[in-house]
């Protein structure tokens, strides 16, 4: 069932620090299981079951020691860790439907977000249970909704059901608890395959490899190696002391724009119309179109002068947006936000935020897709 969590208060002191993490199951394959026709699908009301009978996931006598008999079912507790004093509660709030993240929409980030405010004071940090193929977009969406985040936020999920012997879900899972429970990031992050990435620097690059995720412009933030290693240097930390806050209306109307050699102006002239207000645009190189093109200058023109706020970003995977070609030229002279080093992941949501901020004025909102809010971007 969903909604407010509550420990259970019990009179029975920890021997032990306790740090307090709220797992929230969103679906995936982590938690998947093979239907009738051996397709991997959700399953409700499994995975809490079997991370249970997993000895490396949950500490039994500790929870009933600590919290007797009654402790609902939900409540888990990390067996004793080397090198980490803490003992790692941690509470599974799962979605009565899970979902594969191929069916994420704007409305379950804002469900998730509202989830961690709802229990933001009564936990330490927070996991996300996600499926990998839209994982990076509900980092970025997630790191630009979570106003003034000054905890852990931790998205992870599994290549292989985590029942499944080869499965490499149990690893993400408790390292993702392990480093919410004892560290302090206060970013929403992508932990998988032992590295810990900055979400909205992310995008998935293998649907095979254990290691399928890069963060193609930014280091990770932390190893989790025979210790984990967190590089604390490169931590964001939030600019403002504001009170935290989970801000859950994005506009919904923006668009990628992927230039291709011969892409007609029809193409863009369509996509530039209402509803469109915001609009990505993915360019060759370091940020071109063709330079002689008139007929598309002209749609991006016009589209800018209606209120439509276009953000170049490039096709490659390592680099960043520059002028320094004639054909880069042409995308600033038609008031073309360029967007850095942006991901196509993190420049889509972050436009979405930005649209969706009512108090901004239009140049205001330009100004704010090239500053670097979440650490999404470096500028040049």
């Amino acid at each position: 069932m969903e909604g407010l969590v509550v420990h259970v208060d019990v009179n029975n002191r920890p021997r032990f620090p306790e740090s307090k993490i709220l797992v929230i199951y969103t679906g995936g394959t982590i938690g998947m299981c093979h239907d009738q026709s051996g397709a991997l699908s959700p399953t409700s009301g499994k995975l809490i079951q079997h991370v249970k009978a997993l000895t490396l996931m949950h500490d039994e006598a500790y929870c009933e020691e600590r919290f007797g008999p009654n402790t609902p079912n939900s409540l888990l507790v990390l067996p004793s860790t080397k090198n980490v004093n803490n003992r790692v509660l941690y509470t599974i709030l799962e979605w009565e439907c899970p979902m594969d993240s191929s069916d994420m929409t704007i409305v379950d980030w804002a469900r998730i977000a509202t989830q961690i405010e709802e229990n933001y004071d009564s936990f330490d940090g927070f996991v996300v249970l996600h499926g990998t193929d839209t994982m990076s977009y509900s980092a970025s969406a997630l790191s630009f909704m979570l106003e003034n985040l000054r905890k852990p936020v931790i998205i992870t999920g599994s290549q292989i059901p985590i029942f499944e012997p080869r499965s490499d879900g149990a690893d993400n899972f408790i390292s993702a608890l392990l480093i919410a429970a004892t560290q302090d990031i206060p970013e929403v992050t992508l932990f998988f395959n032992k590295k810990l990435l900055r979400g909205n620097r992310t995008t998935k690059v293998s649907m095979n490899n254990f290691d399928a995720f890069k963060s193609p412009n930014c280091d990770a933030l932390a190893i989790s190696a025979l210790k984990i290693e967190v590089k604390s240097h490169a931590i964001f930390r939030p600019f403002s002391n504001g009170k935290f806050r989970a801000h859950t209306s994005m506009n919904k109307n923006v668009t990628l724009l992927h230039i291709f050699p011969g892409i007609s102006s029809k193409t863009i002239h369509n996509i530039m119309q209402p509803p469109t207000e915001g609009v990505v645009i993915l360019t060759y190189g370091a940020g071109n179109i063709p330079s002689q093109r008139f007929d598309l200058h002209l749609e991006l023109e016009e589209a800018v002068k209606r209120g439509v706020i276009i953000v170049n970003i490039t096709q490659c995977l390592h680099g960043s947006v520059q002028t320094i070609y004639q054909t880069g030229q042409v995308l600033k002279n038609c008031k073309v936000i360029p967007g850095f080093d942006m991901t196509i992941e993190a420049a889509l949501t972050k436009l979405s935020y930005v649209l969706s901020k009512n108090e901004w004025d239009f140049e205001t909102k330009q100004r704010m897709m090239m500053d670097n809010l979440r650490g999404e971007l470096t500028l040049q």
